[in-house]
Protein backbone atom coordinates (compact mmCIF):
# COMPACT_ATOMS: atom_id res chain seq x y z
CA UNK A 1 0.00 0.00 0.00
CA UNK A 2 1.26 3.36 -0.78
CA UNK A 3 0.22 6.89 0.38
CA UNK A 4 0.60 10.06 -1.60
CA UNK A 5 0.71 13.26 -0.01
CA UNK A 6 0.48 16.36 -2.42
CA UNK A 7 1.53 19.80 -1.30
CA UNK A 8 2.64 23.31 -2.51
CA UNK A 9 -0.45 24.01 -4.65
CA UNK A 10 -1.81 27.98 -4.26
CA UNK A 11 -2.81 30.92 -5.81
CA UNK A 12 -0.36 32.76 -8.47
CA UNK A 13 -0.53 35.47 -10.89
CA UNK A 14 -0.72 34.59 -14.52
CA UNK A 15 2.86 34.53 -15.83
CA UNK A 16 4.16 32.66 -12.35
CA UNK A 17 5.93 29.35 -11.14
CA UNK A 18 4.35 27.15 -8.80
CA UNK A 19 6.02 23.84 -7.57
CA UNK A 20 4.17 21.08 -6.08
CA UNK A 21 4.89 17.85 -4.53
CA UNK A 22 3.98 14.22 -4.06
CA UNK A 23 5.43 12.38 -1.07
CA UNK A 24 5.02 8.99 -0.95
CA UNK A 25 5.36 6.90 2.13
CA UNK A 26 4.51 2.97 2.92
CA UNK A 27 6.97 1.86 -0.60
CA UNK A 28 9.89 3.23 -2.00
CA UNK A 29 9.39 5.43 -5.49
CA UNK A 30 11.43 3.50 -7.04
CA UNK A 31 9.38 0.41 -7.86
CA UNK A 32 6.44 3.00 -9.20
CA UNK A 33 5.77 4.92 -12.06
CA UNK A 34 4.45 8.49 -11.36
CA UNK A 35 2.02 10.83 -13.07
CA UNK A 36 0.37 13.82 -12.65
CA UNK A 37 -2.87 14.41 -13.90
CA UNK A 38 -5.68 17.60 -12.90
CA UNK A 39 -9.37 18.41 -13.08
CA UNK A 40 -10.42 21.57 -13.84
CA UNK A 41 -14.14 23.03 -12.52
CA UNK A 42 -16.57 20.97 -14.79
CA UNK A 43 -14.18 18.89 -16.66
CA UNK A 44 -12.71 15.14 -16.59
CA UNK A 45 -9.52 14.44 -14.91
CA UNK A 46 -6.78 14.87 -17.18
CA UNK A 47 -2.81 13.85 -17.63
CA UNK A 48 0.10 16.26 -17.83
CA UNK A 49 2.61 14.27 -17.05
CA UNK A 50 4.49 11.35 -16.20
CA UNK A 51 7.53 9.76 -15.43
CA UNK A 52 8.89 6.19 -15.22
CA UNK A 53 10.27 4.51 -12.43
CA UNK A 54 13.74 4.46 -13.39
CA UNK A 55 13.23 8.27 -14.07
CA UNK A 56 14.87 8.20 -17.34
CA UNK A 57 11.60 8.86 -19.28
CA UNK A 58 8.73 11.35 -19.10
CA UNK A 59 6.26 12.40 -20.86
CA UNK A 60 3.85 15.50 -21.20
CA UNK A 61 1.10 16.67 -22.46
CA UNK A 62 1.02 19.04 -25.62
CA UNK A 63 -0.25 22.34 -23.47
CA UNK A 64 2.34 22.03 -20.82
CA UNK A 65 5.36 21.20 -22.83
CA UNK A 66 8.12 23.83 -22.55
CA UNK A 67 6.20 24.77 -19.03
CA UNK A 68 5.79 21.87 -16.60
CA UNK A 69 9.14 19.58 -15.12
CA UNK A 70 8.40 16.40 -13.96
CA UNK A 71 11.07 14.82 -11.72
CA UNK A 72 11.28 12.28 -8.85
CA UNK A 73 13.55 11.69 -6.31
CA UNK A 74 13.50 7.96 -4.54
CA UNK A 75 15.84 8.73 -1.73
CA UNK A 76 13.44 11.33 -0.77
CA UNK A 77 10.40 8.78 -2.09
CA UNK A 78 9.18 12.48 -3.56
CA UNK A 79 7.95 13.41 -7.31
CA UNK A 80 7.74 16.74 -8.47
CA UNK A 81 5.93 18.91 -10.97
CA UNK A 82 7.61 22.45 -11.27
CA UNK A 83 5.13 24.35 -13.31
CA UNK A 84 6.75 27.95 -15.16
CA UNK A 85 4.69 30.37 -17.52
CA UNK A 86 1.57 29.72 -15.51
CA UNK A 87 -1.68 30.56 -17.35
CA UNK A 88 -5.54 31.17 -15.95
CA UNK A 89 -6.40 27.51 -17.58
CA UNK A 90 -3.89 25.63 -15.85
CA UNK A 91 -6.44 26.56 -12.89
CA UNK A 92 -7.35 22.86 -11.30
CA UNK A 93 -7.15 20.32 -8.51
CA UNK A 94 -4.00 18.89 -9.40
CA UNK A 95 -3.48 14.92 -8.32
CA UNK A 96 -0.29 12.76 -8.37
CA UNK A 97 -0.89 8.95 -8.78
CA UNK A 98 1.41 6.03 -8.82
CA UNK A 99 1.60 2.90 -10.90
CA UNK A 100 3.38 -0.30 -9.25
CA UNK A 101 6.18 -1.66 -11.37
CA UNK A 102 4.60 -5.36 -12.83
CA UNK A 103 7.99 -6.48 -13.92
CA UNK A 104 11.60 -4.67 -13.81
CA UNK A 105 11.28 -4.62 -17.92
CA UNK A 106 8.78 -2.04 -17.87
CA UNK A 107 11.39 0.51 -16.02
CA UNK A 108 11.22 3.10 -17.94
CA UNK A 109 7.88 3.16 -19.10
CA UNK A 110 5.50 5.84 -18.40
CA UNK A 111 1.93 5.62 -18.30
CA UNK A 112 -1.03 8.27 -19.51
CA UNK A 113 -4.56 7.07 -18.78
CA UNK A 114 -6.27 7.02 -14.74
CA UNK A 115 -6.84 3.73 -15.17
CA UNK A 116 -3.25 2.51 -15.18
CA UNK A 117 -2.79 4.10 -12.05
CA UNK A 118 -3.13 1.76 -8.75
CA UNK A 119 -2.41 5.15 -5.95
CA UNK A 120 -3.91 8.53 -6.04
CA UNK A 121 -3.56 11.19 -3.54
CA UNK A 122 -6.17 13.51 -2.74
CA UNK A 123 -4.58 16.47 -4.58
CA UNK A 124 -4.28 20.30 -4.45
CA UNK A 125 -5.51 23.18 -5.72
CA UNK A 126 -3.61 25.35 -8.05
CA UNK A 127 -4.98 28.94 -8.88
CA UNK A 128 -3.56 31.19 -11.51
CA UNK A 129 -5.04 34.57 -11.76
CA UNK A 130 -5.46 36.94 -14.40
Amino acid sequence: QVQLIESGGGLVQAGGSLSVSCAASGRTLSDYAMGWFRQGPGKEREFISAISASGTSTLYVDSVKGRFTISKDNAKNTVFLQMNSLKPEDTAVYYCAARRLRARIYNSRYYTSVQEYDYWGQGTQVTVSS
